[in-house]
């Protein structure tokens, strides 16, 4: 996919990825390639928000396409909307380099213990 982190926070992660190989016949930027920058981002904004000796699990994302791309990059910011001990909440705003929106999602990951690391460790 070609994903490049450009800043990770738990309350914002950043990412860039090429539009070029991650197209549909069209030429268009493929709509799950957006939704893979989506539940990346945000899902290691999760991580970073759960802490050492947890994971972020994926359990919703959508995305709404809103116009597409054909060259060039394109831009996700993952911002934290709810992050409580079990469940984190992203907004994901996708752009193109002209600064339109692309896509937006939203992804919600369940947060839980690794089961290979002693709780609070």
């Amino acid at each position: 996919m070609g994903i490049e982190f450009l800043e990770v926070k738990a309350g914002r992660v950043v990412a860039r990825m090429p539009v070029e190989g991650n197209t549909q016949p069209y030429g268009l930027l493929h709509g799950g390639a957006s939704c893979v920058l989506a539940e990346t981002i945000g899902s290691t904004g999760a991580a970073v928000h759960a802490g050492p000796g947890r994971i972020a699990v994926g359990v919703e994302i959508n995305a709404t396409h809103h116009r597409s791309a054909t060259s060039g990059y394109v831009t996700g910011v993952a911002t934290l909307l709810h992050g409580g001990r079990s469940i984190a909440t992203y907004d994901i705003e996708i752009s193109d380099e002209q600064g339109r929106r692309v896509c937006t999602s939203r992804l919600t990951c369940m947060l839980r213990d690794r089961p290979d690391v002693p709780p609070h460790s």
